[in-house]
């Protein structure tokens, strides 16, 4: 009985995912696999024969996109696995399901350590997750990030970004503001950058 409550739970998501969340292609591919292997952990540990103790679900609200997600074509790769499992934690981000967006990420940085784009994206979910808070451990993603690829633009302007959504503009302004001064002139986040700045500066 146990089994048929799994495997109605992994189409259902499947299902939201596919209807609300936009997810099509390969990358439903991914979630699906995602998804059999849970029903398989849950084969190998679960037991669905101990008396249950029931609690009240939690409830899931499909939301919009976040900021990272209409802005990370400008300054990730926009293509190949890495930007699958970024376009999928999105789609789940939209259908209310930050936690399992979180896992698919931490699945693909298990594959790809060393992917700078995993880890900004493994930052913003982790924010996005606490309600727009920059936690450490988002910050901690985001800085590895850096560490793995000192060039990339995303790691530094998706934590100011995240900082300023968090209401830290101070912090953002000093992250945006090194960042400006080591890109070139036609880099295309270059303008946003300069305006968030000018914007932060007439607050103060």
């Amino acid at each position: 009985m146990g089994w048929l409550f799994v495997i109605l739970f992994a189409l259902l998501v499947l299902g939201a995912l596919w209807r609300l969340g936009g997810v099509k292609g390969s990358a439903l591919s991914l979630l699906a696999v995602a998804l059999l292997a849970g029903a398989a952990g849950y084969a190998w540990q679960g037991s669905p024969g101990m008396p249950g103790s029931p609690t009240p679900p939690r409830v899931v609200q499909t939301q919009p996109d976040s900021a990272f997600a209409t802005e990370r074509a400008r300054l990730l790769e926009r293509f190949g696995s890495d930007a699958q499992i970024l376009e999928a934690a999105d789609a789940m981000h939209r259908a209310g399901l930050d936690a399992y967006g979180i896992g698919l990420i931490r699945g693909g940085i298990e594959k790809h350590p060393g992917s700078a784009d995993l880890w900004v994206g493994l930052g913003n979910a982790l924010t996005l997750y606490a309600d727009g808070v920059v936690t450490p451990a988002a910050e901690l993603a985001f800085n590895r990030a850096a560490a793995i690829s000192p060039e990339h633009p995303g790691p530094p302007y998706f934590l100011g970004l995240a900082l300023a959504q968090a209401g830290q503009i101070e912090r953002a302004s000093v992250i945006w503001s090194a960042l400006l001064a080591r890109s070139p002139p036609d880099a295309p986040w270059r303008g946003d950058l300069e305006r968030r700045i000018a914007a932060i500066a007439a607050v103060r």
